[in-house]
């Protein structure tokens, strides 16, 4: 009988947390989320500069609109401090004649990088009225600097369909080109525009699998549907510092890969998805940007939790099962290995700086974007 009076508390305890809806028992995810947002948010708002800015220049013209959209998509709004200051400030990057917004000066440089970034923020500001012609004008200048038949290449070319940091000069990367296919969506460029067809080609030969699609030498090496930093010049990578010898395929680039490939219309049933997504399900985790050397696991780590949450996004999945079957909340997953990672006064750092992620600001820009994919839609 005592047995039975000491076991009653406990069953209905248990039955009734099994009554509780299933939205009531997420609460606590969701005020992690709700308390993780709003101290980085008040790390930012102290850190901001006097004119709007959030870095040191020229770093800030593409640092701010990191910041602006990772703060608008996580729920502060365009009309709200700090946000307003910032938006004021990327206007002012606007260069009417040229068509970017990257600045009216000689250190309005990385111009397709910064002007990727820069119509994601304006954007996110929700006022299509205001920016519709300056968002208009930078994808159109975005595309103009595209490497195609218009710039001397045809499609046998490693350049082919890229887009670099900026001019003419600038040899083409999978990081800028996925920026810049982000940029042209985000625009409202139609699907059928021809340069999401010519950059397909291009992030194609930057992947570790021997096809039609990258006859590269270096791509049968590996042929394992990782993607590299960059096809051109014979293929270039970041891993480590010996960026020609070394065409491993890492977490950030593999991502953005498989995000770029179905901005171009890829379906999630074609060879090249479904390669990079079996090595995605080999190497599935947030404690390192996968595919590196140990000695460099935390490089690009914050690059790699947006780029992670996008893709993720774009393949409209709830759940990720890896290749032992093991399924994956990645939303709860990606919210736990950032909010351990959060410094004492809101902001986050990555302390192996490669990438400026030892730039607080960028760095907690970029956790905000990533964040703002935590929550169901």
């Amino acid at each position: 009988m005592l047995k039975l009076r000491l076991l009653l508390p406990a069953l209905v305890l248990t039955a009734a947390t099994a009554l509780v809806p299933s939205s009531s028992r997420a609460q606590p995810k969701d005020d992690t989320l709700k308390a993780t947002v709003e101290k980085a948010a008040a790390y930012l708002k102290k850190s901001q500069n006097e004119n709007g800015s959030w870095s040191a220049e020229p770093q800030n013209r593409g640092v701010t609109g990191i910041v602006v959209t990772g703060l608008i998509r996580t729920g502060t709004g365009a009309d709200e401090e700090p946000v307003a200051k910032g938006i004021k400030f990327i206007e002012g990057l606007v260069n009417e004649k040229a068509g970017h917004i990257a600045g009216n000066d000689s250190k309005a440089g990385l111009i397709n990088y910064t002007t990727s970034i820069n119509i994601q923020a304006l954007s996110a500001a929700n006022k299509a009225d205001k920016y519709k012609g300056v968002i208009g004008n930078a994808a159109k200048y975005l595309k103009e600097y595209q490497w195609d038949e218009n710039r001397g290449k045809k499609d046998d070319s490693d350049y082919y369909g890229g887009a670099g940091y900026a001019g003419d000069k600038s040899r083409p990367d999978l990081s800028n080109t996925a920026f810049f296919l982000e940029a042209l969506k985000t625009a409202g460029v139609p699907k059928d525009d021809p340069a999401f067809k010519k950059a397909l080609v291009f992030v194609s030969k930057c992947q570790n699998l021997e096809s039609e699609f990258n006859k590269a030498p270096w791509a049968a090496k590996a042929n394992d549907g990782s993607f590299i930093y960059t096809g051109a010049n014979g293929g270039e990578n970041r891993r480590s510092d010996d960026t020609k010898g070394d065409t491993g395929g890492y977490g950030s680039m593999t991502y953005a890969g498989v995000k770029s490939m179905i901005y171009c219309g890829l379906s999630k049933d074609d060879k090249r998805v479904q390669k990079a997504l079996e090595w995605i399900g080999k190497n599935y985790t947030l404690d390192s940007n996968p595919g590196m050397p140990e000695e460099n696991s935390q490089r690009g780590l914050y690059y790699y939790y947006h780029t992670f949450a996008k893709t993720m996004d774009a393949l409209g999945v709830d759940e990720f099962t890896d290749t032992k079957g093991v399924k994956h909340d990645w939303r709860a997953d990606l919210l736990a290995a950032i909010t351990k990672r959060q410094e004492v006064d809101g902001s986050f750092v990555n302390k192996n700086d490669r990438w400026m992620e030892g730039d607080k600001n960028l760095v907690t820009g970029y956790a905000l974007m990533a964040l703002s994919y935590c929550k169901k839609k």
